[in-house]
């Protein structure tokens, strides 16, 4: 069903998307550290909160994205315009609700999440939040958009979007900071401006007719309970996922403030690398939704089988090489910082510990699970990461960080104690040929 073409003009524009993304957010850390250390402060604490809501509408996607591909596997086109019309509905219905309730309770919702902070923080913490509360409805059409464009194999389109309001993103910035000096509000509205054009741009290029899969007006203003209820059976499982991940991650940085100021400084520094070295492995996640979602959909089992595994090898593959790549650049990054000797030597220490999981199991626990989901199997996938998430990243992070005293290097092994197991279980799951048993429509 997919030539190796196929697959690589899948695969090449989402790792330079999910590329040019991650390039983007360290440029818009280095413009906002210009405004100063309480903007710095306030962007990020904010941004935590906006991860989660982004993995909401990124999970509704993915749910979206399964049952589309498999209606598209099945022949059935009209039926994936109407599932894809549906989710860019609900999309758009449930982030405007979620932004009216982070603008009503906007102060209120930092002081719960983050307690009690310098004035300065909070105030750019506040202003912040709300102007970012205005592009959520932009960012999940965006990622309804992105969802149908991907199932049908189409990810140049979001990769091109991506470059354009990218580009509006950082010249955005730089004119609200340097030029308009609105300080955080600068920033905060450069990135509205940015969210607002991909979401324009992808949902006029998804009312194309010969996109084959497309939106149409009356699908978008009709409630389709069945398609609907299809999409919410994979989403909601992946939401759950996704926020519980979420809501460890910050547990794990109140963790991490415990150690030393060297040790803080080298894990702040060696995330920003990890984030480069994964992309290899995220990039493949909605390739495996996309490929093994169209297989299981024209009832194709013995290709679905067929595409998990070479996806699996291409996936290995192609995070051995980047992992490498990056783990050897480090030492080069590493002249760029201004670090004491020692804090750098643990950051190369962390970044060897993570490229090497990241290249062999990190595959599984990630993009290999998407092929599960694919398929319909998602309790499953979500039980795993959840207990996974909480058992191994969590509480061996304490034993190991804390209890005996390893500091960010246990923080680091618990992680990928995660990943091993995960990927054990997974890879059982997907031997056992229980996926195959599940039926999405």
């Amino acid at each position: 069903m997919f030539t190796n073409a196929q697959l690589r003009k899948m695969i090449i524009p989402l790792f330079f998307e999910q590329m040019l993304v991650l390039m983007v957010g360290l440029a818009d850390t280095l413009v906002v550290s210009y405004v100063g250390e309480a903007a710095v402060s306030g962007v990020a604490l904010v941004n935590q909160f906006n991860t989660i809501l982004i993995y909401l509408f990124t999970a509704l996607a993915s749910g979206g994205a399964v049952v589309i591909s498999q209606y598209i596997g099945k022949k059935a086109n009209g039926s994936a315009g109407k599932s894809a019309s549906q989710l860019l509905s609900f999309s758009a219905i449930f982030s405007t609700l979620a932004a009216v309730v982070v603008l009503i309770g906007n102060e209120s919702i930092l002081c719960l999440l983050f307690g009690k902070v310098e004035v300065s923080v909070m105030q750019a913490c506040v202003t912040y939040l709300r102007i970012s509360a205005y592009s959520y409805p932009a960012l999940a059409v965006y990622n309804a958009g992105a969802a149908l464009f991907r199932s049908i194999g189409k990810t140049s389109v979001t990769m091109y979007l991506s470059i354009v309001s990218n580009t509006i993103n950082v010249v955005g910035n730089l004119i609200g900071v340097f030029v308009l000096h609105r300080g955080v509000a600068g920033v905060a509205y450069a990135s509205l401006l940015a969210r607002t054009f991909s979401a324009v741009g992808i949902t006029v290029l998804c009312f194309r007719e010969k996109n084959g899969v497309f939106y149409r007006m009356q699908w978008i203003f009709q409630w389709k309970q069945k398609l609907m209820k299809q999409i919410l059976k994979i989403a909601i499982p992946n939401g759950m996922e996704n926020g519980v991940f979420q809501l460890v991650k910050v547990a794990l940085s109140s963790i991490v403030a415990l150690f030393g100021t060297y040790q803080i400084a080298a894990n702040g520094v060696a995330q920003t690398i990890w984030s480069l070295a994964a992309l290899a492995g995220v990039a493949m996640g909605p390739v495996f939704i996309t490929v093994i979602g169209q297989c299981m959909g024209n009832g194709d089992i013995e290709a679905a089988d067929y595409y998990f595994k070479k996806l699996t090898k291409i996936t290995l593959l192609l995070s051995a090489v980047w992992n490498l790549l990056v783990f050897l650049l480090t030492p080069l990054l590493m002249r760029f910082y201004a670090l004491e000797a020692e804090t750098k030597q643990l950051v190369i220490l962390l970044v060897l510990i993570h490229n090497f999981f990241n290249a062999v199991a990190f595959p599984f626990s990630g993009a290999f699970s998407n092929g599960l989901r694919a398929a319909g199997d998602v309790k499953f996938t979500m039980y795993v990461s959840v207990i996974s998430t909480i058992a191994m990243r969590l509480l061996l992070s304490w034993l190991f960080g804390v209890v005996l005293q390893m500091g960010v290097i246990g923080i680091a092994i618990a992680m990928v104690c995660d990943w091993v197991v995960r990927a054990v279980i997974l890879i059982w799951r997907q031997k056992s040929g229980k996926w195959k048993t599940f039926q999405v429509i």
